[in-house]
């Protein structure tokens, strides 16, 4: 069986580049980083380290058992020190992930699970970012959203759990020749391919690749003129006719002057949000505290939509 030692000893080396700077930089002497490492190479039977005068390297193998080192030690490290906490103060710590636009959920969640006993640890970034956190074990849920059809690349040990699915809907300024349709058809949103189109920050957002794929099919190419993550921000520029673009229903709550929300009369174009979570076949399974969070966060989307109805 692996000793989390050796493990410990690929990592600095990785980092330091040689087995002298490995060795100060986790207070050991010299040999006991040669001896766990060695130990590791009789374990998987190959070599992990290449060495050379100018300090040493990791070889293919040493490559993949490294990615698994990470999560096998942030894992451990993580585990230690929940259990110390637990131990202090008799709650529960979990690390939720969440996307940026999703924050106005976050009051309710966090202070139904602070009342039982759970204090939660908010990271706020982006959806790769969140899928890469996930995968390596640094939250033990996060929030994340998709469209049908996109998937995320999440690794088999995790598993993503919808919680909510919304219509996507066109953001139009007053007075556009369409924005006294009650909603928009594909044939229709195709007319739109020599508009100004708002975009997120980022590439690859699934709500922008079903757009450009849908007018790719049909031989178009649209303008990309502004990027932004903030939905507000993009409500507003199109209110001011700089662009067009899509958001989801949550982020169109309240009184947007100046511009109409058309849902797309399509079903492909909605927005799924998932909750992801270890998966169940995974050394680490969701705990009950992460069920709670779940259940919490469910919740919470099923009061927002209730809201956006009664309005």
């Amino acid at each position: 069986m692996v000793d989390l030692r050796q493990l410990e000893a690929l990592r600095a080396v990785h980092a330091e580049g040689s087995v002298t700077a490995a060795a100060r930089r986790l207070g050991w002497g010299q040999p006991t980083v040669d001896y766990h490492l060695k130990n590791l190479e009789r374990l998987v039977g190959a070599e992990v380290l290449v060495r050379s005068p100018r300090g040493s390297r990791l070889t293919p193998v040493g490559m993949l058992l490294l990615e698994r080192a990470q999560e096998i030690l942030t894992l451990s490290e993580r585990a230690i020190t929940d259990a110390r906490e637990l131990t202090q103060t008799g709650r529960t710590r979990l690390r939720f992930g969440t996307f940026t636009s999703a924050a106005q959920l976050l009051p309710p969640v966090v202070l139904r699970l602070n009342d039982q006993g759970i204090e939660v640890d908010v990271v706020l970034e982006e959806v790769p970012s969140l899928v890469d956190r996930s995968n390596r074990g640094e939250v033990d849920a996060a929030l994340v959203y998709t469209v049908p059809g996109y998937g995320l690349a999440f690794r088999s040990t995790v598993t993503a759990i919808e919680v909510h699915r919304e219509p996507l809907l066109l953001t139009l300024p007053v007075g556009h020749p369409l924005a006294s349709r009650t909603s928009i058809d594909v044939p229709t949103l195709l007319t739109l391919h020599e508009e100004r189109w708002m975009f997120a920050a980022a590439g690859g957002d699934s709500m922008d690749t079903i757009v450009v794929d849908t007018f790719a099919a049909a031989g178009h190419t649209i303008e990309i003129a502004i990027r932004t993550d903030d939905f507000q921000v993009m409500l507003a520029m199109t209110g001011a006719r700089m662009g067009i673009g899509l958001v989801p229903r949550m982020a169109a709550v309240g009184a947007h002057p100046g511009i109409v929300l058309r849902p797309i009369d399509d079903p492909a174009f909605v927005r799924s949000i998932l909750v992801a979570v270890p998966a169940a076949g995974a050394a680490r399974r969701p705990s009950a505290a992460v069920r709670q969070l779940v259940a919490a966060v469910r919740d919470g989307f099923t009061a927002l939509r209730a809201e956006a109805e009664a309005e």
